[in-house]
């Protein structure tokens, strides 16, 4: 690669370093002439436009500005948005894709994260450790701890799986290696891509009806806004599993807490419409409800395949290679 592209990081230097290890920020400043937020804090619009000319790729993340019209403006040779974290919509303005601006994101590096927080919360509801945990710890006698104990095993479940992204893919991968049957709800998964999976593909309700658990990971788009309501919860079994891992805007809230309050079955919910969640929310007065924070893609290890996964793009990109992450005009209706 000669002459070395110039790069500029947006992304605050502690986030930074959360992100990109020291290997692969070598790698990074081996292949290019980059050029770093030093400083902690996120830059406003105004002063990435001032900044952006003689750039040819920007790596952007979570707090990043928005690329306004001065800042397309500004943006004479950059070639390539390389977004370290997974949604680009608030970011990035239609404007971007009609331009011959190439963007590229991470979202497939967070989603193994995603998909074994929503394994792990499935197997919460089956197998329920933390309530037992409690139950020892307040002095609640041995044998009454261990009679509430008695659970289920996932293997040879039938497992609903709503959206077949990168997460929903992940999750149907990990469920595949338990032997657990998956149904997916998806409309843009096409038979072959199903057979592929090793998937039954069906309709939303006929997933609700006849799956004991049901994840969401479909992504926030006008489509899926309260896909979920009274309807499809009616329809869930008693004794279900619902998950939610994907965002809270796929389901009408007060419907799920409707259905919830009546005890008929189980839910963990990683996230809500609105959040942060208050700390008077229904949602954390149900013995039958495990709440998490918005924290699926937590882990440390995502965050470093962030960093690594956007260096990986940047070298595609300019030795000619096809990108693994590109974001397209098309794409972007159906994606978080």
């Amino acid at each position: 690669m000669s002459p070395q592209p110039n790069i500029l990081v947006t992304i605050r230097s502690n986030l930074y370093k959360k992100l990109f290890s020291p290997q692969v920020d070598a790698r990074l400043r081996q292949m290019a002439q980059v050029t770093y937020n030093t400083e902690e804090r996120d830059w406003t619009s105004t002063e990435l436009a001032e900044k952006l000319p003689g750039f040819d790729a920007i790596i952007t993340g979570w707090g990043s500005p928005k690329f306004t019209g001065a800042v397309i403006a500004a943006a004479g040779r950059l070639k390539l948005i390389a977004h370290s974290a997974g949604s680009i919509k608030a970011m990035l303005p239609l404007s971007v894709f009609d331009s011959n601006i190439v963007v590229t994101h991470g979202a497939g590096a967070i989603a193994p994260a995603v998909a074994e927080m929503t394994l792990l919360l499935i197997m919460m509801c089956l197998r329920p450790i933390h309530k037992i945990d409690r139950g020892m710890k307040s002095g609640q006698p041995w044998g009454e701890v261990k009679a509430a104990g008695m659970g289920q095993e996932i293997v040879g479940q039938r497992v609903g799986v709503v959206g077949a992204g990168y997460t929903g893919r992940q999750v149907i991968a990990l469920l595949r290696a338990l032997n657990v049957e998956v149904w997916v709800y998806d409309p843009y998964l096409g038979p072959d891509q199903a057979n592929q999976l090793g998937v039954r593909k069906v309709e939303l309700a006929d997933l609700f009806a006849n799956c004991p658990i049901v994840t969401l990971q479909a992504p926030p788009t006008k489509e899926t806004y309260h896909m979920v309501g009274a309807k499809e919860l009616s329809l869930l079994q008693d004794g279900a599993v619902f998950i939610n891992t994907a965002r809270g805007h796929l389901v009408d809230q007060e419907a799920l807490l409707t259905e919830l309050k009546t005890g008929r079955f189980q839910a963990a919910l990683d996230v809500f419409d609105p959040e942060p969640l208050p700390n008077n929310s229904p949602f954390l007065t149900l013995d039958n409800v495990i709440t998490t924070p918005h924290l699926s893609a937590a882990t440390r290890q995502a965050r470093r395949r962030q960093g690594q996964a956007m260096v990986e793009e940047i070298e595609r990109f300019f030795t000619g290679k096809p990108l693994q992450y590109q974001i397209t005009r098309e794409k972007l209706d159906i994606i978080a």
